[in-house]
């Protein structure tokens, strides 16, 4: 990152790169990360998005739908749709209609999710807490802040800024 804003310094000196500094090494950290994929969860046999809907059904403690899961992870229908599938298949979510209007469904873990989600859980911190080892626990806390400041802005007020 650090060489592309010479680069732009170079063309353009006078251009203030401050905010490409920041969102550059974001996406960056964000991309060496997914690369990694997530050693722990991966043994197991899931992709970070599918430990997502599990650890949301776990950590809410009660049955979701599908847009409701889509809401807690952040992620469309029609991928919550693709994921949930896969996860029914293999016996860690399961599925109930709703009494009053069938076009609804409730989902739940079932005994092997949860005790997937808690298996596995403690192994996955402690692989973020390894990937995070360069950085010690006050430069954590201070990460952890300020990126939660530029989440909550950025949730408030992207929207605003697409159009």
């Amino acid at each position: 990152m650090a060489a592309v804003v010479r680069q732009w310094q170079a063309v353009r000196p006078g251009l203030d790169t401050g905010p490409m500094e920041i969102i550059g090494r974001i996406n960056r950290c964000a991309a060496l990360l997914q690369q990694a994929e997530d050693a722990p969860l991966r043994r197991a046999g899931l992709s970070r998005p599918e430990f997502d809907l599990l650890g949301a059904l776990r950590r809410t403690g009660h049955e979701l739908t599908p847009g409701d899961l889509a809401r807690e992870t952040f992620s469309s229908g029609a991928a919550v749709t693709k994921r949930l599938k896969q996860l029914t298949e293999r016996g860690l979510v399961e599925r109930r209609g709703d009494t009053r209007d069938r076009r609804v469904v409730h989902l739940r873990l079932t005994d092997a999710g949860r005790d997937l989600v808690d298996g596995i859980l403690p192994v996955q911190l402690a692989y973020e807490t390894a990937v995070l080892s360069g950085l010690d626990g006050p430069e954590q806390g201070e990460l952890a802040a300020l990126l939660g400041e530029l989440l909550s802005q950025l949730e408030g007020r992207l929207g605003a800024l697409r159009t």
